[in-house]
């Protein structure tokens, strides 16, 4: 098949969150199936284009943007790092070159993301004309690119090169939807026709996210949980009554991770290697964390680690409310992440306070993602609502415990222990409120310290589990398949 994937964000080039490492990983195994994959994101400013080789393709290209007019924009290409797969760049610095993808330094959106990122969904599709390339289907990602089955089913439904493409539009997070003023149907230049309440328009506003689910050929949450979740008022964030119009359009596939990265017995991040049977590295890893950030030396006391984004989302409110009777527990915290003021403020404050029990690097570091993965026992993930989550997939791979709101991917990842059966993998709550946080990090303290044993169990079980890209992958093409079957009656 020939498969474009658009997306606003991809690893290594920029990343905020799990799209990037979706449309930055599954093209290379899609390559390795077989399959002609191409990759098209925007070059933004803060993407270091010498190091990666990003070079010009010759010519402008022309983009219609509506009532602003025609813009001109270069295209740059390269390969997706280890892999011969083309990746695609946008070039056009009035929109893209700035340090910041989404928001001001302030943490508010760009007042002109709405222009961007339709940009970025034509120009996108032009660039298929530009190198008459005829995908059998696009992949577009969240609101960012969610123009793009829009654009197909209107402006491109007679094109000579896209007339028969299809569309999957792949849900990352339901939250963030792409709501603009209704002027924006001018810049879309599809027809004020598509203003309505089944299409674009929602509460007076033009909904981009809103208008992909009705245009898509195929739309799919990251998650099988997530599927479910988002046909509810309280996952669904005002589109649940679209997702449910449009259910036999619905599918889940959950994100893979990549295993030759995430592996704590190859890991060139880590101190010391370890595996199901020989786990003697993970105790050094553990000595190494606790002296880098800043914990006593203590083989005997549990460390939860933490590696999020700082917002509302990941629970972090949650955490600062038990955090100082969490404080009183024979147990360190490791956290990384960076994110509202607020968040940054507090975790200061309580490094502080809380010297050799707690430990804090505010902003982002891969390295040290992998060795808090790794010199960590459990791992907390008290998130409001996860519509996959990689983080613990990358702590069952490394046999440290995850302790998660049974949301969405987590609840569809992580086995809750057993302790009458000695089975699970980690430990879940079901109530997002303090309480039940609070008491389920006991309930893994304290089989810690009682239990040593199934703590021992747990992790084996943990370790074992994969969540392969091999599995995604072929759920992906099985959709694929659907969509273009949907969308021409032809089956590939």
């Amino acid at each position: 098949m020939k498969v474009l994937m658009v997306a606003s964000e991809a690893v290594p080039f920029a990343k905020t969150g799990g799209l990037a490492d979706v449309a930055g990983v599954l093209p290379k195994f899609l390559k390795k199936a077989g399959h002609d994959v191409r990759v098209v994101m925007p070059l933004y400013g803060s993407i270091d284009q010498e190091k990666y080789g990003i070079h010009p393709i010759p010519g402008a290209m022309g983009v219609w943007m509506g009532a602003i007019g025609e813009l001109w924009c270069e295209v740059k290409e390269s390969t997706l790092p280890g892999s011969d797969v083309p990746i695609y760049f946008i070039g056009f610095d009035q929109y893209y070159a700035r340090p910041q993808l989404y928001n001001e330094p302030s943490g508010e959106g760009f007042l002109d993301n709405d222009n961007r990122f339709v940009f970025l969904s034509r120009a996108a599709l032009q660039l298929c004309k530009k190198l008459h390339f005829s995908p059998d289907i696009v992949h577009c990602n969240d609101w960012h690119t969610a123009a793009v089955p829009i654009f197909l089913n209107t402006a491109y439904a007679n094109d000579d090169v896209l007339r028969d493409t299809a569309s999957l539009l792949t849900i990352h997070n339901m939250e963030y939807q792409g709501r603009y003023y209704s002027g924006l149907m001018n810049v879309l230049d599809i027809g004020w026709q598509h203003f309505t309440h089944l299409e674009l328009e929602w509460q007076t506003q033009v909904n981009l996210l809103k208008g992909g689910l009705y245009h898509a050929t195929l739309f799919n949450a990251v998650s099988h949980g997530y599927a479910s979740e988002i046909q509810t008022p309280q996952f669904g964030h005002g589109l649940e009554g679209v997702v449910r119009d449009r259910i036999d359009a619905l599918r889940g596939v959950l994100n893979g991770i990549d295993y030759d990265e995430w592996n704590p017995s190859t890991d060139k991040y880590i101190p010391a290697h370890f595996d199901i049977g020989d786990m003697a590295g993970k105790a050094e890893c553990k000595r190494a964390l606790q002296q880098e950030m800043g914990l006593k030396v203590r083989d005997d006391r549990p460390i939860f680690g933490l590696v999020a984004r700082l917002v509302d989302q990941k629970g972090i409110r949650l955490l600062a409310e038990i955090f100082e009777p969490l404080m009183q527990l024979d147990l360190q915290i490791a956290l990384l992440g960076s994110g509202e003021a607020w968040a940054h403020d507090f975790f200061n404050t309580m490094a502080a306070r809380y010297p050799g029990k707690f430990g804090c690097y505010l902003g982002y570091s891969n390295p040290l993602a992998h060795r808090i993965e790794a010199g960590a026992d459990f791992f907390l993930m008290p998130s409001v609502f996860e519509p996959c989550g990689l983080n613990q997939l990358y702590s069952l791979r490394y046999g440290t415990l995850p302790i998660v709101h049974a949301v969405g991917g987590l609840n569809d990842t992580v086995d809750n222990f057993d302790e009458y059966n000695h089975t699970g993998t980690g430990f879940k709550y079901y109530d997002q409120n303090a309480g039940a946080f609070y008491n389920t990090i006991g309930w893994a303290l304290s089989t810690w310290y009682n239990r040593p044993d199934d703590i021992a169990m747990l992790r084996n079980n943990a370790m074992a589990k994969r969540f392969s890209w091999e599995q995604s992958t072929q759920d992906y093409l099985d959709i694929y398949k659907e969509a273009v079957y949907r969308k021409t009656g032809k089956s590939i």
